[in-house]
């Protein structure tokens, strides 16, 4: 493919490129190793994944993003100054070329050897991690970005690679082929037609058709379990509680490995805004607080595999325990902390799944947002999440269409969102309603079949876009009895387990199960997945902490 080299006009943010003084750069010297660089090399090529920090001591080292329409240089950095972002610790796809412009030293710091910075060294911490964020945060707003995804908006395939791009924050551009001309001689270069898309081309040396998300999460870096992998605590479920657990358990030094079956942020992290969530008064979304929390846990070493679906949880030699995962993996670990959380209901109406994500989404952030600026949009539930997703989508869709089974909100949403719905001229609450049909062509949405149940009068709603934020479902399918649940599937923990409980799991100890631990000793259940939990971001927060004491002393007991 062509390639031409561009700049982008700079600004100099000092929050973007910070200088390090002489003292710091002594501090980091211990944990680093000096490389001298010939002018030209390639230090990190955009898609490298486990790439370290470098710290220019001599020289400058250009950064640039290549793209298949050619190069642009977004910056560099002078000595004393660092280079890298999140992914030096996620170990994910680097979004970014570095090139030394000339002859360079340059400190190299490994991520095993930056993570032991970051903990001796508050300051440095500090200053590395704000500086990661706000570049990645710059990164969001550039139109460039090494990563291109290739295909029609409202194509099925289409929206699932791009909401796991989205989710996991790999930067990437998304090209329609039908809106965007500009692809057109791409796509004849690429000698690509409408049965290769989707196409994903990283930077401007690979291309993959049709890509499978488990091949792609590996490919970007994003799922590094071994196939025989081993922990002192797994945790299932990247939502807040299950961030929360690996946070805390790799701060104390535990060995931790998180999975999750889409990415971090479970239900939570598809809320546009919390702002009932302790510390942030003008609110944080549910992405930006997944993405601090996963940074959090990384920084003290804890592994995040995601997309990982785990198949099953089994007994494994010496009292440990196996998760087997899709894929074939497994890891065995002294302990288990299930966080699988709650996923929204699916609707009783026919040809549901011949529209979801092409029509038909759960949850709405952004990634959704875009899609329906100036439409009429639907909404079934009258949770908070559904609340939330109404103002939310109200600033971007022409009107908001809120449909649910009871009389009024006031027994199901918090009071501060029945009265911003009540303010916005573009939001109708549809009470003792709901949805019976879905009508559609090509595969796409068009309309709702809507009943009334106070006299069962039957109108048709025309909206290309319907989302769905009904119930709690448990994610627990997938345990199939290994522990006990209550009659709605979700985990008993706790004083909520009976005798027969604990005699059907085997339980071997005098001692009685502590809070979140399960009728399997040393296997915890916290946040929305365990039975009697409050569901709100606070209590998941609180419970993956706290459980953290209770493997300690599981772990020291149970193992003496």
């Amino acid at each position: 493919m062509a390639q031409t080299t561009t700049e982008e006009s700079f600004t100099i943010i000092p929050a973007l490129s910070p200088t390090l003084t002489a003292d710091e750069m002594a501090r980091i010297e211990r944990f680093s190793t000096l490389e001298r660089l010939a002018p030209g090399t390639v230090i990190v090529e955009a898609g490298d994944t486990a790439v370290d920090l470098w710290v220019v001591r001599s020289g400058i080292i250009d950064i640039e993003i290549p793209t298949f329409e050619g190069v642009t240089r977004v910056g560099w950095a002078d000595p004393g100054q660092f280079v890298g972002d999140v992914s030096v610790l996620s170990g994910g796809a680097s979004p970014i070329r570095t090139r030394a412009r000339d002859e360079v030293e340059a400190l190299r710091i490994p991520v095993q050897r930056l993570r032991a910075l970051l903990v001796e060294d508050s300051a440095l911490s500090d200053l590395i991690l704000s500086t990661f964020t706000a570049r990645r945060a710059r990164a969001r707003s550039r139109t460039t970005a090494s990563n291109v995804l290739i295909g029609p908006r409202y194509d099925r395939t289409t929206f699932e690679i791009h909401e796991f791009l989205e989710k996991n924050a790999v930067l990437h551009s998304w090209y329609d082929p039908y809106e965007d001309e500009d692809t057109h001689d791409c796509l004849s270069e690429l000698g690509a037609d409408e049965a290769d898309m989707p196409i994903v081309i990283l930077g401007a040396r690979e291309v993959l058709r049709r890509p499978g998300l488990w091949a792609l999460a590996r490919r970007l870096g994003l799922n590094t379990i071994a196939e025989h992998d081993r922990a002192d605590v797994v945790v299932l479920g990247a939502g807040p509680s299950g961030l929360a657990a690996a946070v805390y358990a790799a701060s104390e030094g535990l060995e931790v490995i998180t999975v999750d079956s889409s990415a971090a942020g479970g239900q939570a992290g598809t809320s546009s805004k919390i702002e009932n969530y302790l510390g942030f008064p003008t609110g944080i979304s549910g992405r930006q607080l997944a993405e601090n929390a996963a940074l959090q846990a990384q920084k003290f070493g804890a592994r995040l595999a995601a997309p990982a679906a785990v198949e099953a949880l089994e007994d494994a030699p010496d009292g440990q325990y196996r998760v087997r995962l899709a894929d074939g993996g497994t890891i065995e670990a002294r302990s288990v902390v299930i966080a699988t959380g709650a996923r929204y209901q699916r609707l009783d109406v026919e040809d549901l799944g011949t529209y979801e994500g092409a029509g038909v989404y759960y949850g709405a952030t952004a990634i959704e947002g875009q899609l329906c600026r100036d439409a009429e949009v639907a909404i079934v539930g009258g949770g908070n999440s559904a609340g939330q997703g109404a103002v939310f989508l109200a600033g971007l869709a022409r009107h908001v269409h809120i449909l649910i089974r009871r009389d009024d909100l006031t027994s199901t949403m918090s009071e501060y969102l029945i009265r911003r719905i009540a303010e916005m001229p573009n939001i109708t609450v549809h009470a003792r309603c709901e949805v019976t049909r879905l009508h559609g062509r090509g595969g796409r949405l068009d309309a709702l079949g809507v009943t009334c149940l106070t006299d069962g009068e039957q109108r048709r709603l025309e909206t290309p876009f319907l989302f769905l934020m009904i119930g709690a479902q448990p994610c627990t399918e997938w345990l199939d009895g290994f522990v006990a649940l209550d009659d709605k599937g979700f985990i008993k923990t706790g004083g909520a387990l009976d005798r027969m409980d604990l005699v059907a799991g085997r339980w071997p100890y005098r001692r009685e199960p502590s809070t979140y631990e399960t009728s399997r000793p040393r296997v915890y259940a916290v946040g929305d997945v365990r039975a009697g939990s409050v569901k709100r971001v606070a209590a998941a927060v609180g419970e993956g902490s706290v459980v953290v004491h209770a493997i300690h002393r599981a772990l020291a007991d149970d193992f003496a």
